[in-house]
């Protein structure tokens, strides 16, 4: 009746499932929500570590002689300086600089892993075998064959010297392969998905239900989707899928500053990208939103903004903050009126709804 839905369904549904886990979708993927409590969840992943199966997001590997030289030319950040155990951050645009997704890539010994936002992976590898010609560069899909968890918060290092996992990647997206007894061969990944200190996990889908349990005896709070949402959201950090799509170029989201190389050379949609720097700013820019309004609720995706009667942004992501005890949102605001400390109209050009415009990631007040 659903023949997509098994291959989109997680490895480990039925194991969730006995855990009272309750599901829901992202990016056309199943995911768990939560495990009965998000508020739990969020506080077990602040106060020391969160353990949240990812295994939905699309992971791709690139193989051959050319793959570094090829993907460089293909993805906005330097590529082809990658030795293993290096990672980056970048975005596969268009010809016109607009997004088509962003990457977490990671140079491993014989491949390029390729870890990206769920329901994505047709589209990508598309992308990438429309450019592949005399390359000697093969596009492998590990999604089903290999999982991936993420685990979040303070304590997650220690959490793993726990499990046996002791050595660890000392700088941002670097990655380390491990030979561990119980989880065989696996890749440890230094990736903050929240607030400082993660790392993800990826290993063979036969050993994912058995890092569930080690990470969990060993500290680790079994979260789902909410509680890594609110914290992400919390931390300011754009998702693409949800504040970044294929209507924005990858400085509006803020991201240039972590996936652009100003000094790589030719990919597709440099020009462009290069240009912006050049002659100035975007029309619009992703930013924060405080409210004033002593709102207890979140506003939806999609609410507008604006600034007198003109209408001057929209809302992509908000969340009821546990940590800051109020609502706060990510927004686009147009650039004559998305300076820090800008008041603008929440809903409609007649709301008394207020909400200020202020820089990522939100401090506390």
């Amino acid at each position: 009746e659903h023949p997509r839905w098994d291959k989109m369904s997680l490895l480990l549904h039925e194991y969730h499932a006995s855990r009272h886990a309750t599901f829901t979708t992202v990016g056309g993927a199943e995911a768990v929500q939560h495990f009965g409590d998000a508020k739990a969840e969020y506080h077990g992943l602040h106060e020391k570590a969160g353990l949240i199966d990812l295994s939905f997001r699309s992971r791709v590997c690139l193989t051959g002689s050319d793959r570094h030289r090829f993907l460089n030319g293909q993805v906005t950040n330097n590529v082809k300086d990658l030795k293993p155990g290096d990672g980056c951050y970048a975005a596969l645009i268009t010809a016109k600089g607009r997004m088509q997704s962003d990457l977490n890539v990671y140079c491993l010994e014989n491949e390029l892993l390729l870890d990206f936002e769920p329901g994505l992976t047709e589209a990508v590898t598309q992308r990438l075998d429309k450019y592949i010609i005399a390359d000697d560069v093969q596009i492998i899909d590990v999604g089903a064959s290999h999982g991936l968890m993420t685990l979040q918060g303070p304590g997650a290092a220690t959490v793993l010297a726990t499990a046996g996992i002791s050595e660890i990647p000392a700088q941002d997206l670097a990655v380390i392969k491990i030979n561990h007894p119980e989880l065989g061969e696996a890749y440890v990944a230094r990736q903050g998905r929240t607030i400082p200190g993660g790392f993800d996990v990826f290993l063979s889908a036969a050993n994912m239900q058995i890092a569930v349990e080690k990470l969990t005896a060993a500290g680790a709070t079994r979260c789902g989707w909410e509680a890594l949402e609110w914290s992400r959201i919390e931390a300011g950090i754009p998702r693409f899928g949800a504040d970044m799509d294929e209507t924005n170029l990858p400085p509006e989201a803020g991201i240039d500053q972590r996936a652009v190389s100003y000094t790589k050379g030719c990919y597709i949609g440099q020009e462009i990208i290069a240009r912006l720097r050049t002659y100035g700013q975007v029309a619009k820019a992703l930013r924060g939103l405080r409210f004033q309004s002593g709102r207890s609720d979140a506003p939806v995706k999609g609410t507008r903004l604006f600034s007198g009667q003109k209408e001057v942004g929209y809302i992509t992501s908000a969340v009821a903050s546990p940590r800051f005890q109020e609502p706060v949102a990510l927004a686009y605001v147009r650039r004559e009126c998305n300076a820090p400390g800008t008041e603008l109209v929440v809903g409609a050009a007649d709301s008394p709804e207020r909400a200020t415009v202020v820089t990522l990631p939100f401090a506390s007040r």
